[in-house]
């Protein structure tokens, strides 16, 4: 790359955190798992916490069940010590109950190394259902380290940034990359929840508010006039059709209830034909 080169990428890097970072200064969501811009980071328990509630779930959504998690449990330790039931019932709703297993597998993980969390992407990564999103958000923000962020949010920024016109999910071999050439070295925490925030408030799926954008000035899908048109979607595909059968068994007041295995392994649920 001559210098010219590394020059603008230099000055577009900096100048892209500056303007983020001083809108998010200004305009961050108030969360319960998060601390305010420039402050100390979380407690790592907290973030992991957040990040695999999130990981289906809105951050409205999230809220009060991660609230009322850290009041029952509010350690790592604490968690790990917890019954499973205990656990899958205060989950219920959250969806996936793969994802609460996992949970309850990494707290008594990290509880059995000292109740202490790898402050690296790689040492994250070896918790269990812990990927590679999730290792990077919460190196990032719990630890101040350097980590590409890539959520739904973030890809939307970005391929409109860049006006990405490759469809998802080929894009996102694009996407990485080019998320890591606006990534600053400093405020690695804040620099990721400004970009989550920026596509949840402003660069929404529908009707972008460009005119409030921190970022406007350098993105090419608003200068080409098709914010919208970013991400790129790939064909929708034919829903497959699903048919089942559903028996209700009552004997004496009561009903049959079995426990499920396979697709929503763990729930209760009427005795049925797959």
């Amino acid at each position: 790359m001559r210098t010219s080169n590394l020059v603008h990428h230099s000055n577009r890097q900096g100048d892209f955190a500056r303007a983020l970072l001083g809108w998010y200064d200004r305009h961050a969501r108030r969360l319960p798992w998060r601390a305010p811009p420039g402050t100390p980071p979380p407690d790592p328990y907290r973030v992991w916490l957040s990040e695999i509630m999130l990981q289906q779930t809105t951050a409205a959504a999230a809220g009060a069940y991660f609230e009322r998690f850290v009041a029952r449990w509010p350690t790592v330790t604490d968690l790990a010590a917890a019954p499973d039931a205990d656990v899958m019932a205060r989950w219920a709703g959250l969806g996936y109950y793969a994802r609460a297993r996992n949970l309850l597998a990494c707290a008594r993980q990290v509880a059995a190394s000292g109740g202490r969390f790898p402050d690296t992407e790689e040492g994250l990564r070896a918790l269990p259902g812990v990927g590679a999103y999730t290792a990077a958000a919460i190196a990032a923000i719990a630890f101040g380290r350097r980590a590409v962020v890539v959520d739904a949010n973030v890809e939307r920024v970005v391929a409109r940034q860049f006006a990405v016109e490759t469809p998802l999910p080929a894009a996102r071999t694009q996407l990485r990359p080019l998320t890591d050439s606006l990534t600053p070295e400093d405020r690695a925490g804040d620099f990721a929840q400004a970009m989550m925030d920026l596509g949840a408030t402003l660069c929404t799926p529908r009707r972008p508010n460009c005119l409030l954008c921190p970022v406007a000035a350098s993105c090419r899908a608003r200068a080409e006039g098709r914010a919208e048109a970013f991400p790129v979607k790939p064909p929708r595909k034919a829903r497959p059709e699903r048919r089942g059968q559903a028996f209700w068994i009552e004997r004496n007041g009561e009903v049959l209830l079995v426990r499920r295995e396979g697709r929503l392994q763990g729930l209760d649920r009427l005795s049925h034909d797959d």
